[in-house]
């Protein structure tokens, strides 16, 4: 279908602002993926809060030189793309269990941030484990000193509250 010169600078203008709004950027080829597969990888896709879409790759090309990225070879044949906008693990996790099991659809590259990635970093940015944990691990990390500290100080009161208390019931017990 060809498409006409407003058309396609609307097209441009939208992958421009998804691109903007991307923290990650990810490509997957979908040569054999019929429109069923396409539409619950979309869902999944959108559980994490991002996007995917097709793209038409010479258009999205020039968006990606407008906003400064490098030149990304694996913009050829069919490409689904999708964007991170909040969880750059979380959509890589989806994107590489669509892999699974398949000879056919494989993940081509991507971007993170402005850096170009090839498809097996991709798979160590997938490994990562989902933000809710590394904020709690983080959490964990930082207040396990603070937690020390404060058992540290209330524990020289514990030791008097006891003896004050061992003190009374032997005098209570005594009388």
């Amino acid at each position: 279908m060809a498409f006409t010169k407003k058309q396609k600078g609307d097209m441009s203008a939208q992958y421009e602002k998804w691109v903007s709004n991307s923290q990650a950027i990810f490509v997957l080829t979908y040569e054999r993926m019929n429109m069923k597969e396409i539409d619950a990888f979309r869902a999944k896709v959108r559980e994490t809060g991002n996007e995917v879409h097709l793209v038409k790759n010479s258009l999205f090309d020039r968006a990606l030189e407008a906003r400064g990225y490098p030149k990304a070879a694996f913009l050829e044949k069919t490409s689904l793309v999708g964007f991170a906008f909040s969880d750059p693990p979380a959509l890589a996790k989806v994107f590489t269990d669509a892999t699974k099991g398949s000879d056919t659809i494989a993940v081509k590259g991507g971007f993170l941030g402005r850096e170009l990635i090839d498809g097996k970093q991709v798979k160590v940015l997938a490994d990562l484990p989902p933000l809710p944990v590394m904020r709690a691990t983080l959490l964990g990390v930082i207040s396990a000193p603070a937690t020390k500290l404060v058992r540290t100080l209330a524990e020289p009161a514990r030791s008097v509250a006891a003896v004050i208390k061992a003190k009374s019931e032997a005098a209570s017990t005594a009388a």
